[in-house]
């Protein structure tokens, strides 16, 4: 199963790579894209469970991995929940 990096780059402008063990986050993040922070929370949610699900799938246990860069991305992301304008930026996904 492919793994994807992707770099993100928070509303303070530091740049962060992520990890997805699977392809699956491509359905919900694009590189070159700008998400609203609320936004970029909830597709990292919806992308990296699907990419757990998938591991699930195909080896019969979640990847934790998946699950630990979800905790880490949300804990990043909020204190920048209550600034207005708040915006992540996808920069690239390579696998």
């Amino acid at each position: 199963m492919p793994e994807v990096r992707f770099t993100i780059r928070w509303p303070d402008g530091k740049e962060e790579r992520c990890y997805s063990p699977s392809t699956a986050i491509r359905r919900f993040v694009a590189a070159g894209e700008t998400y609203p922070l609320a936004d970029f929370l909830e597709r990292a949610r919806d992308g990296l469970t699907a990419a757990s699900d998938r591991v699930a799938a195909k080896y019969g246990f979640a990847c934790t991995a998946a699950m630990a860069e979800l905790a880490r991305i949300e804990a990043r992301g909020r204190p920048f929940l209550g600034c207005e304008g708040a915006e992540v930026v996808c920069l690239s996904l390579d696998e």
